[in-house]
């Protein structure tokens, strides 16, 4: 449990790291939502 908490914290700070400006945090945040859909659809 701790390493997948772990694993969620340090892919957050990877993805959170790579948005200089609010409009790209909301696309890459848009981006996940499309991911999480489209395995959600499968």
């Amino acid at each position: 449990m701790k390493t997948a908490l772990i694993a969620a914290c340090a892919t957050a700070l990877l993805l959170l790291s790579g948005c200089n400006t609010v409009k790209g945090m909301g696309q890459d945040i848009q981006k996940a939502g499309e991911k999480i859909e489209g395995a959600a659809k499968k």
